[in-house]
């Protein structure tokens, strides 16, 4: 039974992410069995999956707040981080289960992820990068979903392409990000200073910079996949 509901929601999610298979890869595979796991209780409690997509972007909203009072808050900040990353997965797995997969349902994931996408890029500003590095990188995550969005619109089959700049990729950077803040808080409180002209807001911009490098090769990644699966004239 068990494995059967696994197929089951493998072939789900291949359909959502144009036929791409997540038995190909252990990593999506196991993220699947992850989203579907927590969407059971829900499913059997009657939560509707909106509801979850909705806590999501409320849980990420508290992760700059935290990140802002300093010391070894940031560190206490991924785990709502992490566990709205995972909740994001969640509804989608819930829609599934209860039946209630709608065309409004993806609509309201796409904008709930790019809302949340925004909130997490404001925790490397409050960490101390310069929001001029902040909004470079939050401007090339959003051309790079925006160009997935239109190719989709002119006809391409399923995201083009899975680039390095993914959200669970967003979500990895920004808590290494808020992660390292906090250690080097705890160090120097503790009396330790190995590296006297590194802080905190060295460590958010050189965070910031790794965000941003990924999120251009993703871009140019997913303009590429959008022109090769788009008929030329």
């Amino acid at each position: 039974m068990t494995r059967a509901r696994d197929e089951e929601s493998f072939d789900h999610w291949s359909r959502l992410h144009g036929g791409l298979d997540p038995r190909a890869s252990s990593w999506v595979r196991g993220w699947v069995r992850l989203t579907h796991a927590g969407a059971r209780p829900l499913a059997r409690s009657g939560v509707h999956p909106d509801a979850v997509t909705l806590a999501a972007v409320v849980l990420t909203a508290t992760v700059p707040l935290l990140a802002a009072l300093g010391a070894a808050w940031p560190l206490v900040a991924v785990v709502p981080m992490v566990v709205a990353a995972v909740l994001d997965g969640v509804d989608g797995a819930l829609a599934a289960r209860t039946g209630t997969d709608s065309a409004w349902g993806r609509v309201l994931d796409g904008l709930a992820d790019r809302c949340a996408d925004l909130l997490l890029l404001v925790t490397p500003v409050v960490l101390g990068a310069p929001w001029w590095l902040v909004a470079g990188l939050a401007a090339a995550t959003l051309l790079l979903e925006q160009a997935r969005s239109l190719g989709q619109a002119a006809g391409m089959t399923g995201p083009g392409a899975v680039t390095v700049w993914e959200r669970p990729s967003r979500v990895i950077v920004v808590a290494f990000t808020a992660a390292s803040c906090a250690a080097e808080w705890t160090a120097r409180a503790s009396g330790v200073d190995l590296l006297p002209a590194v802080d905190g807001a060295v460590l958010a911009s050189v965070g910031t910079v790794i965000g941003l490098a990924l999120a251009l090769v993703g871009l140019a990644h997913v303009v590429r996949a959008v022109r090769r699966a788009l008929p030329r004239a």
